[in-house]
């Protein structure tokens, strides 16, 4: 009984230790990703060679850097109203969109002839977002130690971070459906109007919910007014 015990410990301890390597290898998958991106792109999908795991966490920490970009960046390169900010307002404007355009991308993929998943598109467009964050946050410092008639520098390398996350992100979705670079141009600006119709739609569903919810409660009150 206890050698079967310890052998059970000695499994799990190994398997633990082995998930926490592949963790560490799909995190560091991400930088060559970002330099080999059509190689890395397409062992990232149909070699296995990322994970969800790290997927959330790159997207964890483009949230972060972009919440500490407002708040922490001298005001000289950034103008933020800090006492007006509400940190969970600006992650929820910029995860919303984009679980919406990997929704689109993938509902429409059918019509395409795609080959990815939503799990490969989300993957994909996380590993995609990288660049952003090894470049804004030592920017986030640098702001802090030049001036003003240097901001121009800030300003290159402020632009070049998001330039590379699109173009990663157009690589990418070219590699997971299998796509000409052409065709998966065309249907990045269809899977844009889709987000935008999906977008459309959960507005008037949640108007039309808050009406309803308010014509009972109005119902409600009438009700026990009357009754009482």
């Amino acid at each position: 009984m206890n050698a079967a015990k310890s052998l059970g410990n000695v499994s799990a301890q190994g398997g633990s230790r082995q998930g926490w390597s592949r963790y560490k290898a799909s995190l560091r998958y991400g930088l060559y990703v970002i330099f080999h991106p059509f190689d890395g792109f397409w062992d990232l999908v149909h070699e296995g060679r990322g994970s969800l795991l790290a997927a959330h966490t790159f997207l964890f920490l483009f949230l972060l850097t972009y919440v500490l970009r407002l708040m922490i960046t001298n005001f000289q390169f950034i103008t933020a109203p800090l006492q007006y900010i509400n940190i969970y307002e600006q992650c929820g404007s910029l995860l919303l969109p984009f679980l919406i355009l990997c929704l689109s991308n993938w509902a429409l993929s059918t019509l395409f002839d795609g080959k990815g998943r939503f799990k490969d598109i989300y993957m994909a467009m996380c590993y995609a977002l990288v660049p952003y964050i090894l470049i804004q946050l030592p920017l986030i410092l640098i702001s802090h130690v030049i001036s003003f008639d240097e901001a121009a520098y800030y300003s290159v390398l402020a632009s070049v971070s998001v330039i590379w996350c699109v173009f990663l992100a157009f690589v990418g979705l070219m590699q997971v459906h299998d796509y000409s670079p052409g065709k998966t141009f065309l249907f990045l600006i269809i899977t844009v109007f889709g987000a935008l119709v999906i977008l459309f739609l959960l507005l008037v569903f949640f108007s039309l919910l808050s009406d309803a919810i308010g014509f009972f409660v109005s119902l409600y009150r009438e009700i026990a007014f009357r009754l009482y």
